[in-house]
């Protein structure tokens, strides 16, 4: 499910004549049982509405007084979230014989044409009330408190997103919330001003419309998302912008340092500016200090399963798990046990909106005969990284909707994938240009499209933390062995090679430096050229004395990684 609540108006939406019919009431029921939330947002006072509608537990939440209570049937809890109205100002209008005349927990209402003598009465006393308008009633509320400010409140409660919400409605009050609505909706006995702004104007009015708006979300779910309004933009081609579905399983493939994390992390910013929440799970450190994201876990501390959960939890919280400290062989099991507590906060919440799942091959690898067990049928709002697509089980690469290829094997990419997943490979498949990327879509079975891809705004040391704390294999270690190779000193990271590049001997030291091993190992291995050019200029320097070189290579690396966040960065 991406749309995990209804939020419904009640008076001339829910209700004709300020009652709800019984198939309305046995359409919402049906609604709940598929796991959805129910949110009644209306401009009535609460005992008002216990009158008219006794049947209010069906709703998890009501926002009452046009925003300004929140009440929850389930245990009858009442909070109002704006101030009482004076008393002088209901003395005045009183006064000035405005009737009938209605006085809640904080709104005060009455019916045109009063609203006149409401604003006079509220300019005399300089108070900071705004009016409401609903098909004829006017309604008096603290400044800034409306339908969606109510609504915003019972979300936060729920600890729903208004990404997931769909919101029916019929008057000028509705606007507001409908507004902050995922998807927004009017029945056809709308106003004309409220139809013109909706996503959809159902046939049927009232009660009606709500029963046809309901089948439409228990069937129809994800065809009712915004694909280019709530889509993530990925760049354009010929002027046309691209978008990612907040459904699409997506998958970034292509060969190492050819900027699959440098994407990913112009997305998440993408993310940011639209307000879905995201989750990055992150095995090799590509991701630390990443904006607008909480870091669990580092080099030395391993991320657990509860610190995820109990972040992702909070809506308003973006995550990157951290896993430098789990081996390659624990990371599968890691996000095994993760996935069903995952997957649960996803059926109930929606969130997080996106899973990023970097070096995909290590959580999700081919391998592993649980794989179908762990995954969900769908892997909705996710994205796919990693050099083996290959590798990725094949459970999960089915489920991919949208293949992103980069780099000078972006043609294998695609081939790759459909050979792993049976699908009919495109025809003509292009090599991408430039800083270009390969845009496909499996399903829709269009062309390959040549994508000018987005570029993020902050700028992220590349496998800082991995190559700083993290643990290389065998082959990517640095050996100090000496010129007489009698020892065989293993750093299989920069820290652990700062360390014994101070202790180790003169003639080991200016061994490897004059041979050229240092600037080699940061070229190839660290993949760092600006770090390599600087250790090339030392070797080079025969003036150096081995005290001095090693301070300027040393120095180097720690400016470059091991100095703190806060240091200065080139």
């Amino acid at each position: 499910m991406y749309f995990i609540a209804l939020a419904t108006d009640y008076d001339g939406t829910l209700a004709q004549d300020g009652i709800v019919a019984e198939k309305t009431l046995a359409a919402l029921e049906r609604l709940k049982k598929t796991g959805r939330k129910l949110i009644l947002v209306t401009g009535r006072e609460l005992p008002d509405l216990k009158r008219a509608f006794p049947e209010l537990g069906v709703f998890d939440k009501v926002v009452a007084e046009n925003g300004a209570l929140i009440y929850t049937p389930a245990s009858e809890e009442e909070r109002a979230i704006s101030s009482a109205p004076a008393a002088k100002f209901v003395a005045k209008l009183k006064k000035h014989g405005v009737k009938p005349l209605s006085v809640g927990r904080s709104i005060v209402a009455t019916w045109e044409p009063h609203e006149t003598t409401v604003l006079e009465v509220i300019k005399k006393l300089g108070l900071e009330l705004e009016i409401i308008f609903n098909k004829g009633a006017v309604m008096v509320l603290p400044s800034g408190i409306n339908k969606a400010t109510g609504l915003a409140a019972a979300l936060e409660d729920l600890r729903l997103s208004p990404h997931n919400v769909v919101g029916v409605g019929d008057a000028e009050n509705d606007h507001a919330f409908l507004q902050a609505c995922g998807y927004s909706v009017a029945v056809d006995n709308a106003l004309a001003a409220v139809k013109n702004t909706a996503d959809l104007v159902t046939r049927g009015a009232r009660g009606k419309g709500v029963e046809q708006l309901i089948e439409k979300l228990v069937k129809h779910d994800r065809k009712l998302v915004r694909k280019r309004r709530d889509g993530i933009l990925l760049g354009s081609v010929s002027g046309d912008e691209v978008y990612l579905a907040p459904t699409d399983t997506v998958l970034i493939a292509g060969s190492s340092g050819i900027g699959k994390s440098t994407l990913a992390t112009a997305l998440t910013e993408r993310f940011v500016e639209a307000g879905f929440q995201f989750c990055i799970f992150d095995p090799e450190g590509d991701y630390d200090g990443l904006e607008g994201a909480v870091r669990i876990g580092d080099g030395s501390s391993p991320p657990t399963k509860a610190q995820v959960l109990d972040l992702i939890g909070k809506p308003d919280t973006n995550v990157v798990v951290n896993g430098l400290a789990l081996q390659v062989n624990e990371r599968p099991d890691f996000f095994a046990d993760l996935l069903p507590g995952l997957g649960n906060l996803r059926f109930h919440t929606a969130r997080p909106h996106w899973l990023v799942i970097d070096e995909a091959h290590h959580l999700l690898p081919k391998r592993r005969d649980d794989t179908r067990a762990v995954l969900s049928l769908e892997l909705p709002g996710t994205v796919l990284i990693t050099v083996h697509p290959e590798a990725i089980s094949t459970d999960a690469l089915r489920l991919v909707t949208a293949v992103i290829a980069l780099g000078p094997k972006a043609k294998n990419v695609i081939k790759a994938f459909c050979r792993e997943t049976d699908t009919k490979p495109p025809k003509d498949v292009p090599s991408p240009k430039g800083e270009r990327v390969l845009f496909w879509r499996p399903q829709a079975r269009k062309k390959i499209a040549m994508v000018k891809a987005i570029e993020p705004r902050q700028s992220l040391k590349r496998h800082s933390r991995k190559y700083a704390e993290g643990h290389l294999d065998e082959a990517g270690s640095f050996y100090f062995r000496g010129p007489d190779k009698a020892m065989n000193l293993r750093a299989h990271n920069l820290m652990i090679f700062a360390q014994i590049a101070e202790g180790i001997d003169d003639r080991t030291w200016e061994h490897h430096l004059r041979a050229g091993d240092y600037s080699e190992w940061f070229r190839h291995q660290i993949r760092d050229k600006v770090l390599a050019r600087e250790t090339a200029a030392a070797e080079k320097d025969e003036m150096l004395s081995a005290r001095e070189s090693r301070k300027h290579v040393l120095d180097a690396v720690r400016r470059r990684y091991t100095a703190p966040a806060t240091a200065p960065q080139e």
